[in-house]
């Protein structure tokens, strides 16, 4: 038997909570998705002002993440140069664009964290403030 480190919804309402404090502070708006390792989504916020769009986008990005093991915009990097091709990403939710970035504890993907409505490199920075929270959560565990 395995025993793996999992997000509680009380963690992803943590870091939904961070990083909305963060958005807050700055007078943005964005979308912002927590998902589980598996890259089902487990919290969700959308700030007054954000357009709809982002909704779909930050969710997707945030599956991407875990599923790919990888930062979302790093997928589309290695799309875009020829290294890694599957149509649609190997699947219509996967995006290659910046602003989902896996959650990892001790070598293993445990979730993601994905934020839209932003330029690709703030939505980057929100994300990965949301992912770094995961040493906060280091005492949860779970078989």
């Amino acid at each position: 038997m395995m025993t793996r480190m999992t997000l509680e919804h009380r963690d992803a309402v943590a870091i939904i909570e961070r990083v909305r404090d963060r958005l807050e502070d700055r007078n943005q708006a964005a979308a912002v998705a927590v998902c589980d390792g598996h890259g089902e989504l487990i919290a969700f916020l959308r700030t007054d002002g954000c357009r709809l769009p982002s909704i779909d986008v930050a969710m997707n990005k945030a599956f991407t993440a875990p599923r790919q093991r990888t930062p979302s915009k790093e997928l589309g990097e290695s799309a875009a140069s020829g290294q890694f091709f599957v149509s649609n990403y190997g699947g219509l939710r996967y995006l290659g664009w910046g602003g989902g970035v896996p959650i990892v504890h001790d070598d293993e993907v445990i979730g993601a964290v994905g934020v839209s409505g932003l330029r690709q490199h703030e939505a980057i920075e929100y994300a990965e403030l949301g992912a770094s929270m995961v040493t906060e959560f280091a005492g949860t565990e779970t078989t």
